[in-house]
């Protein structure tokens, strides 16, 4: 599949600057870290939350976990994790997990975590399980400019600069 025609569509659409990574299938955002030869800081994971409302998105680094209190604490919402069933029917250009930061694109508010911003540049799936976008930090933040801006997350222990497995 590659990148996801939304996806693709959103980067024409704002003149973003990016390259395609190829890496070897991987399961989870760690390994494509791993696989990819890139530090998991760097590689941005998208996370899809519910409550009675609707869909939420939270992007933030593979080596961080959503602190929820957080984030209900921003958002005045009681968000839990969606289904892999939703995953697929709401991303349907997608593979299930690999899901692209601008989830604007699909409709959703997105919220990405700040930690994101401090980094020189960022990666993230393109829609399938073997191909990433990376893209200078300026050209992620201009991507992303439609998501709120928050601190929702947390680094998960044993988690350095670089993936598990580097």
């Amino acid at each position: 599949m590659s990148i996801s025609p939304t996806l693709q569509e959103c980067l024409r659409s704002k003149g973003s600057r990016y390259e395609i990574v190829r890496h070897p299938y991987s399961h989870s955002s760690m390994e494509t870290a791993a696989a990819a030869h890139i530090p998991g800081d760097r590689l941005a994971k998208t996370v899809l939350l519910e409550d009675e409302h609707g869909y939420v998105a939270a992007v933030l680094p593979s080596t961080h976990a959503v602190q929820f209190s957080e984030l209900w604490s921003k958002t005045g919402r009681r968000l839990a994790l969606a289904t892999e069933v939703e995953l697929r029917e709401l991303f349907k250009d997608c593979d299930a997990g690999a899901l692209p930061p601008v989830c604007m694109a699909y409709g959703m508010k997105t919220w990405l975590d700040s930690s994101l911003a401090g980094q020189p540049d960022v990666y993230f799936e393109a829609g399938d399980h073997e191909a990433l976008i990376h893209m200078d930090a300026d050209q992620f933040l201009a991507l992303m400019d439609d998501a709120e801006r928050a601190h929702f997350s947390r680094r998960m222990r044993g988690m350095g600069g670089m993936s598990a497995r580097q």
